[in-house]
C-alpha cells in the first residue's frame, strides 16, 4: 500500500460487528426446525457465500419445502430480535478514531437493510465517524455491488487512495467492480482460507489496519 490511504469503505457484518456466532446459532434454529442436521462454526465460515440464497441451499435447505423467502423473514426476524447480544469487534472503535485522527474519511457499505443498518451504527455510537452509510433497501443481503459503484461515484479520489475493508470474497469482488484496493479480515464470516484463495490481502485482526493505513 505505497499510495496513502484517503478513504476507508467498511462492510459491516463480520468486519465492523462480530455476529457470527449470532449466524450459526440462528442458521442452526432453522436447520433443525427443517428436520436437518446442524453445521459447526467452521463449516458455517467455509461455506458462508453471497448471495446468501446460494449459502442456505449448500447448508441443505430445500427451497421446494421452505422457500428462500420465507427462510430469509424467519433468520432476519431472530437476528433482530437479539443482535444488540453481539458486541463490536475488539479495536474496532479503536481503528474507527484512529483513521478519523489521521484525516481518512470512512463510509460503510453493508448488504443490511438500510434503516436497520442506521439504527445499529447509532446504538454503538459510532455514525458520527461515517460520511455515507449505504444499505440494502431489503432483508434478504444479496449483492451490494451497485450500492458500491453509487457510493464509489460520491468520493472524488483515485481508486488507490480508497480502501474497502470486509470479510469476505463478495467484499473482494464489490471493491474490484468499485476499482479499490481491498483487505480483508479473516476473523468474520468466511475462513481464512477462503479468503486466500484469489491472492487477496487478509489480515488476522482489525487491529492490524494501523500497519497499512
Amino acid at each position: 500500500m505505497l499510495v496513502k490511504i484517503k478513504y476507508l469503505i467498511w462492510d459491516w457484518n463480520g468486519t465492523l460487528f462480530n455476529d457470527v456466532k449470532l449466524g450459526v446459532e440462528i442458521i442452526n434454529k432453522l436447520l433443525k426446525n427443517n428436520s436437518l442436521p446442524s453445521i459447526t462454526y467452521e463449516t458455517y465460515r467455509n461455506i458462508f457465500t453471497f448471495p446468501v440464497y446460494e449459502y442456505y441451499r449448500i447448508a441443505g435447505f430445500d427451497f421446494n419445502k421452505t422457500s428462500f423467502e420465507e427462510l430469509g423473514r424467519m433468520f432476519m426476524d431472530e437476528y433482530e430480535q437479539r443482535k444488540y447480544e453481539m458486541e463490536l469487534f475488539s479495536g474496532a472503535k479503536e481503528i474507527l478514531q484512529f483513521a478519523k485522527e489521521k484525516r481518512i474519511k470512512q463510509s460503510v457499505l453493508s448488504a443490511y437493510k438500510h434503516d436497520t443498518l442506521v439504527e445499529i451504527l447509532t446504538h454503538y455510537q459510532i455514525i458520527d465517524y461515517f460520511e455515507n452509510v449505504s444499505g440494502l433497501d431489503n432483508i434478504y443481503a444479496g449483492s451490494k455491488e451497485k450500492l458500491g459503484l453509487q457510493l464509489r461515484e460520491k468520493i472524488n479520489l483515485h481508486g488507490d487512495e480508497i480502501l474497502f475493508i470486509g470479510d469476505t470474497l463478495h467484499d473482494a469482488d464489490v471493491a474490484k467492480a468499485m476499482n479499490v484496493k481491498c483487505v480483508l479480515i479473516s476473523n468474520g464470516h468466511q475462513a481464512p482460507e477462503k479468503l486466500k484463495a484469489n491472492g487477496n490481502l487478509v489480515l488476522s485482526d482489525i487491529s492490524e489496519l494501523k500497519n497499512i493505513i
